[in-house]
């Protein structure tokens, strides 16, 4: 009898086994997470609304009436080109894994491989994401509107000056050469040159604004400074543009920040509350610096602080709290001031609009002060035990990037100009480069 019961227990547990079996196979399989896909679809929209239209108004207030247009053509135009180079290899070189190990340095740690050129392999059902929650092709929009944005982003240095066709084709070398490799050493996982280094950017402190800032200020020393610079007025034409812009770019910022968590978790929220923290303070720390220093606060200073802020808490916004939120703003608010207006005026460089005074110099006073407002003894909500030790890290990621970024940016413009020319003619910068390149008008009046 004994015996029969445990033949009868064995033959249930042989049913039993291969559905437990199937039920822990269903558990451990990937499966998409709605809520955490609509906030990544949300998220791509809000990143690619800070370029068109929030930065084509930003930049295109900034410059002449005679110049409008070739700004927001330049940023359309980008917007068009760098989607597509993106989809042929962008996205390769940036997060295809391959070759990659931890530890090891080669030639895998400064470049992806080709395993997802022309997007191979990517369907429908290909998941990714933390514990792969949502669609990869949802990941490669997201990541596609960063690429898109940091381009664009150094327009601002040259604006006035460069040639259209030379802009179109600088813009693509250095996406491929200098963008997508910068993106892969910070954000590709283990192996990637910075990832291993342990540096801290959550959302593009180095990848986006120090690698577009540093660009800028090389650009604008190749090509020269715009004709009459310093001594004609060259007053924005319309600030209210520029304010529209501004306000674009800072509700699209939280797609930028709080969709870096991948998730619609506690950290997204986190990153959330300590952007909208850093750019209220930075607003008026610019606004309060100028006040005090020229006797008047400006639109153009609270738009420019706005911006100022925005960059700076990008490396720190997945690991900082409140409280570092509102010093990384409020130094970022005082410190761009001063870079863009007096540190500028006293080197003479022609930097059209602040590209490297809010971009560069903000993103790398926040890519430091991460290292610092990181640590858990500070209000941070990273794994920072030892605050000299990271901000050295954050150092070394810092002047790579300056360093790779003014090199093969200054390579690049130098052949270019030599083969076809970077600048506009004399001419047609004097009539303007919507009219002379264009053959349009921002304005019939």
């Amino acid at each position: 009898m004994t015996l029969r019961k445990f033949a009868g227990l064995g033959a249930l547990l042989s049913l039993v086994m291969p559905s437990l079996a199937m039920a822990a196979d269903e558990v451990a399989a990937p499966v998409l997470n709605s809520g955490d896909t609509a906030w990544m679809l949300t998220s791509t929209a809000l990143v690619l609304f800070m370029t068109i239209p929030g930065l084509a108004l930003f930049y295109g207030g900034m410059v002449r009436s005679k110049n409008i247009l070739s700004v927001m053509m330049q940023c359309f135009a980008i917007t068009g080109l760098i989607s597509i180079l993106w989809v042929i290899y962008g996205y390769s070189i940036a997060f295809d894994t391959t070759g990659m190990e931890q530890g090891v340095v080669n030639f895998n740690s400064f470049f992806g491989g080709m395993g997802k050129a022309f997007l191979a392999g990517v369907t429908p059902s290909s998941l990714t994401g933390p514990a792969a929650l949502f669609p990869e092709a949802v990941f490669i929009t997201f990541q596609m509107t960063f690429a898109i944005i940091t381009p664009a982003l150094i327009v601002g240095a040259f604006a006035e000056r460069m040639k259209f066709s030379a802009m179109l084709i600088f813009m693509g070398i250095w996406f491929t050469l200098v963008y997508a490799p910068i993106a892969h050493m910070v954000w590709s996982g283990n192996g990637g040159l910075m990832w291993d280094w342990g540096v801290l950017d959550f959302a593009g402190g180095t990848v986006v604004h120090i690698n577009a800032g540093v660009a800028g200020l090389i650009c604008c020393l190749v090509l020269g400074k715009r004709k009459g610079f310093p001594t004609t007025p060259m007053a924005p034409h319309n600030l209210g543009y520029t304010l529209m812009g501004a306000a674009m770019l800072w509700v699209g910022w939280f797609g930028f920040n709080a969709g870096s968590a991948a998730a619609a978790n506690g950290t997204a929220g986190m990153a959330m509350l300590v952007t909208q923290i850093a750019t209220a303070a930075a607003a008026l720390g610019w606004m309060f610096a100028e006040w005090v220093t020229h006797g008047k606060p400006s639109a153009l200073g609270i738009a420019s602080g706005v911006v100022a802020g925005l960059v700076a808490v990008t490396p720190a916004a997945g690991t900082v709290g409140p409280m570092g939120a509102l010093v990384i703003g409020l130094a970022a608010g005082v410190v761009c001031f001063f870079c863009a207006t007096t540190l500028k005026r006293k080197l003479g460089y022609d930097d059209s609009l602040d590209a490297f005074g809010v971009h560069g110099i903000g993103g790398i006073l926040g890519a430091i002060l991460t290292g610092v407002f990181a640590a858990p003894a500070l209000g941070g909500f990273g794994t920072v035990t030892d605050i000299g030790a990271q901000v050295w890290i954050q150092l070394k990621g810092v002047g790579f990037t300056v360093i790779y970024t003014a090199i093969i940016t200054y390579i690049i413009l130098k052949v270019l100009d030599a083969v076809m020319g970077l600048r506009v003619t004399e001419e047609e910068e004097a009539v303007g480069i919507d009219l002379a390149l264009h053959n349009e008008r921002g304005y019939n009046l």
